[in-house]
């Protein structure tokens, strides 16, 4: 990564305005039901208070269109952090506005206050130079945490770096380093395995993993598009019809590239889409009218898993079934627990992987957890992402 880190930089006695991703899940009564996004940005600011800056943190929350909504107010995060840090963080009632202003001019070093949800002003998702730099305004030094959001080109991601020097978090060095590494110079047998509902959705990270990998494996809701390509009937599966010649260039691509494509070679259909519906195992060509293909069978979880034993790097974005509902997620949970196992580096990309891998409890047996699901799928895609470009070389 030849991008500057809070390490290099002096930071004693400065005004810091941090961008974090605090886009965490709350129950209905306003509890934080996941807080490992909040965890993850510890790192950076026990950083900077332990170096004596003045810490000024700032994030989204949910998708308020504009509009300040109670419900999206960073009040609980606020009080998490407190708690996290041992110290209090004093929450400010808008962004830019006086309470914002007068909590960063009484700031002393050692000590820190979160900014109301960026996203309450309209001008945030539009990157608004006016809202970038009175954001930039209150600080002297602005360092950028929040990868999840590093694919958006927004006023707090990217526009305030046109005003402050702008530097990385270690959140954003660690998910450059993992990935970064898994994609230039992976450990060989490189396996991938791709999920998720559509093909569409990851043309760009398929195409871009053809160049890298020794293995793609596809599983998840877009595989049936590839069965429907090669004249299978899919029944009531999700399909994409406007993309099977993609499909069959894919399949075609990979042969010439000498990567071994995988496609589940048996599914768990479904009568319909519920928890308790009626379900069976069929042939992955042999899918009846009516139903709906939900997850990958017996033999190809042995397939995949024999496979992901020999991989020495494996990258996973997606889950392979309707991991929700807990007969489909056989699946998922049987590929997590092999990712647990194997001696390879394993990065999960962020999303729904990340979320299933949670739930599966087998986050800390994995080498990394990608924080960003859009991010980290645009970054095994080769895209540049604003909110890392923006900041400075090394």
């Amino acid at each position: 990564m030849n991008k500057k880190t809070v390490r290099d930089i002096d930071v004693k006695g400065k005004k810091v305005l941090v961008r974090c991703d605090f886009n965490v899940p709350q129950d209905e009564n306003g509890n934080i039901t996941d807080t490992r996004r909040i965890v993850s940005s510890l790192p950076t600011i026990k950083y900077l208070l332990e170096n004596g800056a003045k810490v000024i943190l700032c994030s989204h929350l949910g998708r308020p269109k504009g509009e300040v909504k109670r419900e999206f107010s960073l009040a609980p995060v606020a009080k998490e952090l407190s708690k996290e840090l041992g110290i209090e963080v004093k929450l400010a009632s808008d962004i830019i506005g006086e309470s914002a202003k007068s909590l960063a001019a009484n700031l002393k070093e050692g000590e820190v206050i979160l900014l109301e949800n960026v996203r309450f002003d309209a001008r945030e998702e539009k990157n608004d130079p006016e809202m970038a730099k009175e954001l930039a305004s209150l600080a002297e030094i602005y360092v950028n945490d929040a990868f999840g959001t590093s694919h958006r080109a927004h006023a707090s991601t990217a526009g305030v770096a046109d005003y402050l020097p702008a530097v990385s978090g270690f959140l954003i060095e660690k998910e450059i380093d993992f990935m970064g590494n898994a994609l230039e110079n992976p450990a060989r047998p490189f396996v991938a395995i791709l999920g998720g509902k559509k093909v569409s959705d990851k043309i760009g990270v398929i195409n871009s993993l053809l160049e890298k990998v020794d293995t793609l494996m596809i599983g998840g809701a877009m595989a049936y598009t590839f069965f429907k390509a090669q004249g299978f009937e899919v029944g009531n599966s999700i399909c994409e019809l406007d993309k099977l010649d993609l499909a069959l260039e894919l399949i075609e691509k990979a042969k010439k590239k000498n990567v071994k494509f995988m496609l589940p070679v048996d599914n768990k259909i479904g009568k319909e889409f519920k928890e308790d519906t009626e379900s069976k195992i069929v042939k992955c060509s042999e899918i009846p009218e009516g139903w709906e293909g939900y997850d990958i069978g017996p033999e190809t979880i042995k397939a995949y898993q024999e496979e992901l034993k020999k991989a020495k790097t494996i990258v996973w974005n997606g889950p392979l079934g309707l991991f929700e509902f807990d007969q489909f997620a056989i699946g998922t949970n049987e590929i997590a627990k092999t990712l647990a196992e194997v001696d390879a580096v394993t990065i999960i990309g962020g999303g729904d992987s990340a979320a299933a891998i949670e739930k599966a409890g087998l986050a800390d047996k994995m080498t990394h957890i990608s924080t960003g699901g859009g991010a980290s799928l645009e970054f095994l895609e080769g895209k540049k992402l604003p909110g890392i470009e923006c900041l400075q070389d090394k």
